[in-house]
Parts: structure tokens; sequence; C-alpha cells
């Protein structure tokens, strides 16, 4: 689950992690009265989209009197933004942070993210702050600073401070990018985030060391012990159907392609869109079913899948383990009974009962497509859409 950057900040204050003094606004007089409570002389009026590069795509600007935070609001708010995050639809910004002007030195990133392949979290921190973490990567991986954190232990005070000294730090830039750096994996472990990227991380002329930006993402599977978290997701930042999706139990990421893709199993869902791609087709979805496929999660994905103009055809993969490919069958005889699918069909079901499931198919008086390999659906659905 994703979360805009001033809620972001807030949960960062909570565990005493440097953040600059800001508020959300919903409208340009709203703004001007948090610029007001802030005081001072400079004031940042930043839109808040659920996307990076919102800079570079005119939702970031510095305003140098009431008057211009009253403008430039009304400049942001209602535009629709568009990054290369957000694809050429852009996103509508419904919502500002007003937040004071710090007198920035030095500008530089810090990351935290789980190591898949070990298993722990790892810290990474660069010089290189403003630029997005893959391309340092790319251009510049010597520059990337990493700390791998044992679980059982956690952070400790030396990783801390060998971050800080990589980082070229000294004196009290170096104290306060130590303190920075615990408290920030404080945060990320307390949440159970699966995220913190602080990017720019700012170190100001007088020493301090703060989140300049921050992007907070969260386990999914983990909210359950978070109702505060949850009550942060933005719906109007979210994709309509992966909502609806989740109101389902089913996982569902659109893409931008035809096809549309239902499979059980997330692992052979990636298998069938890439099987897809290399029979010259574009999947339209990632969308996993899961293990117990019935006639009401086959009507729901068919629904879902449907409401995407772009599908021309729809393949089925199903796996036959815990479920059986002959309940699965009927599942899809029956929902394309009820919701009368127009578009070509193609099914590859394996495993347990396929046979029976074959046979269901092909008795049912409806348009399927049977494929007996997975090569063999990914090469009938293509040849549909020519």
């Amino acid at each position: 689950m994703k979360i805009h950057e001033y809620q972001a900040k807030e949960i960062l204050r909570k565990y005493n992690v440097a953040v600059p003094n800001g508020k959300v606004a919903f409208s340009s007089d709203e703004a001007v009265e948090v610029a007001k409570g802030i005081g001072g002389e400079l004031w940042v009026v930043k839109a808040q989209i659920h996307a990076g590069g919102r800079g570079k795509g005119g939702g970031v600007k510095v305003a140098k009197s009431l008057d211009e935070v009253r403008e430039l609001s009304g400049e942001i708010l209602g535009m629709r933004l568009i990054t290369h995050q957000t694809g050429p639809e852009g996103r509508l910004v419904k919502r500002l942070l007003i937040e004071q002007g710090v007198n920035i030195e030095k500008e530089l990133y810090v990351g935290i993210t789980l190591d898949r392949a070990q298993s722990k979290n790892v810290i990474m921190v660069s010089t290189e702050g403003g630029m997005e973490i893959e391309k340092i990567a790319a251009e510049s991986p010597e520059k990337i600073i990493k700390e791998t954190i044992d679980p059982e232990v956690g952070m400790q005070a030396y990783q801390a401070r060998k971050l800080a000294f990589g980082l070229g730090l000294k004196d009290l830039q170096y104290k306060n990018a130590v303190k920075f750096l615990s408290a920030l994996y404080q945060a990320y472990e307390a949440t159970d985030a699966s995220l913190a990227e602080i990017n720019p991380l700012v170190v100001t002329k007088e020493g301090d060391v703060m989140a300049l930006d921050a992007k907070m993402n969260f386990d999914d599977n983990a909210l359950f012990r978070h109702p505060e978290i949850v009550e942060l997701r933005d719906l109007d930042e979210e994709e309509p159907l992966e909502i609806e999706a989740t109101k389902h139990n089913l996982n569902y990421i659109k893409l931008d392609g035809n096809v549309g893709c239902m499979v059980n199993g997330a692992g052979l869902a990636m298998g069938t869109m890439d099987i897809i791609k290399l029979a010259g087709g574009e999947p339209a979805n990632f969308l996993d079913v899961g293990g117990t496929a019935n006639k009401e999660t086959v009507a729901s994905g068919f629904k879902i899948i449907l409401s995407d103009p772009n599908v021309k055809a729809i393949l089925i993969n199903i796996f036959g383990g815990i479920v059986r490919c002959d309940r699965v069958a009927q599942g899809v005889i029956d929902a394309v009974n009820e919701i009368k699918v127009g578009i070509p069909i193609i099914i590859r079901l394996e495993g347990t009962n396929a046979k029976e499931a074959g046979e269901l198919l092909q008795n049912s008086g409806l348009n399927f497509e049977v494929a007996g390999s997975l090569k063999d659906a990914a090469e009938k659905v293509t040849s549909v859409l020519n």
C-alpha cells in the first residue's frame, strides 16, 4: 500500500525522524493559512500524488510570499500532473503539501527495503541525492553504499556511523545523520514498511539533516496490525479495477496490452504473461484468482477483465493442484453463461481432472478454444487478434 508524502512525514515525525515543518492543504485559502502557521518568508508548494518526478512535471514550486502561495496553489490544485511514473494520462492533483523552505547545502539519498535474495533489510545511501536509485546503480554503482541488517539484532549504531561516514559528513552533520538513519530504520521496521525512501535527504547549512521528500510503502499482509495506516489509503490514487479486485480477494494489476489473463498462482501468471509476449502478444493485466478458483471468483475475474476496453481476447491458464480442473471448467462455463462474454476465450487446463475439464468445455456449446499446452494457448490467443 502506498501513501502520500505528507502522510509519510507525519509517520516519520512520530519516530523522531527530522522533516521540514509542513501540513496538507486542500484549497488555496487553506494553503495560505498553513503558510501563515509555518511562518518565515519562503515556502514550498508540493502536489500530492502517488508518483515521483513531480518537480519536473510542474508540481513543486517555491513561493516567496503569501500571495505567491495562493497563486501557485491555485495553479497546481486541479491540474493533471504528468510525470514519468504516471503515464501519459497523468494524475489529478487534489491536495497539496505546504512546507517551510530550507537552506540546502547538500542533497543525498537514503532508502530502506527488503533484499529478497538475503531475506534481510538493506539500507542504501548515496551522495547522489535527487536522482533515482536505478539511475545511480546503472551509471555510478560505486556511489551506492549498502548495509545489510540482521533481523535478529536490528540496525546497530556502528552501521549508522559507517553510512554517515560514507556520505562524507563530519562534525554536527555527521552526528545528525547517524541519529536520522537510526530513527528512519526504527520507523521502517515498526510500521512493517516495504520501502522507506528519502530522496533527497538534505543537509542544511545550519548542520541539520532532514527528509526533504519521503516515500513509504507498506506490506499489505501486515496491515491488519496497523489500522491507523490503513486509514491513510487514498482510493483516488489507485486503479479502480484493482480496487474492485481486492473486494473479491483477487490479485489484479492493469497493464497496457489487449490479451486479458486469468491464471491461478502468481508465478504461473507471470510465466503466462511471458509466453504471451514471446508469441507476439501484449498482456492486458496480471490476474491471479488463487488456488481455489470457483464460479464466483471466475465470474468476478471476467467482469474485471472485461471492464478494460482494450481487452480483445482472454487467455485462461489453470493448473489443477489443490483445485480440480473440471470444477474450474464448470465455473468458466457458468460464468460465461451468466455475463455473456463477447470476445474469444482460449483455455488451457492442466493437472487434476484436466481430461474431464476438456470434455466439459467441448460439450458446453460455447465458443471456447481449448489449448493443449501453454505455448499452444499463447499462439492461439495472439492469432485471434491478427
